[in-house]
């Protein structure tokens, strides 16, 4: 038996098709690029949250020269987002990039470890959330779920 999974991804030409709030987000993000410590890769990825509570929660990815201790954007916002408002979740989270060394005009997805984590998140706060890609410019890439980045993931259902 064969089964087939399929990801739905909203693809913008530009940010200008973005509603002015997802727009404000996205700007955020890439705004919070220049919060990114990356020393090595030169490679700074911003993330912008919109929560619950109508709030932003901004994350920044945090490199370490013992790359094991490095940090992406989306964890750095959920850990945030955990003590600064707790019991709140996140409604849309914005991810972008800037390349020191090349062009940022495409979108960035997140790292598997960042996908499981988004996804604990939807698990945990019994949401779903819309995750939003995007570079410096062009196009704009939309999805429903972190489930349409990580359809097999790893929770909690895997252990019973």
């Amino acid at each position: 038996m064969k089964q087939t999974i399929t990801t739905v991804i909203e693809e913008l030409g530009s940010d200008n098709e973005l509603s002015s709030a997802d727009l404000d987000l996205v700007n955020q993000a890439r705004s919070a690029t220049k919060l990114a410590y990356a020393p090595y890769s030169n490679f700074k990825v911003g993330a912008a949250a919109r929560l619950s509570g109508g709030g932003v929660v901004l994350g920044s990815n945090q490199e370490n020269a013992s790359y094991g201790a490095t940090i992406c954007a989306e964890r750095v916002l959920l850990a945030s987002l955990s003590v600064t408002n707790p019991g709140e979740y996140i409604t849309t989270i914005a991810i972008s990039y800037n390349n020191i060394v090349a062009l940022s005009n495409k979108q960035i997805s997140p790292c598997g470890i960042c996908r499981q984590s988004l996804l604990e998140h939807e698990i945990s706060h019994k949401c779903q959330l819309r995750i939003i890609m995007s570079g410096l410019n062009g196009a704009v890439w939309i999805v429903d779920g972190a489930t349409s980045l990580l359809p097999l993931g790893f929770t909690s259902l895997d252990m019973e």
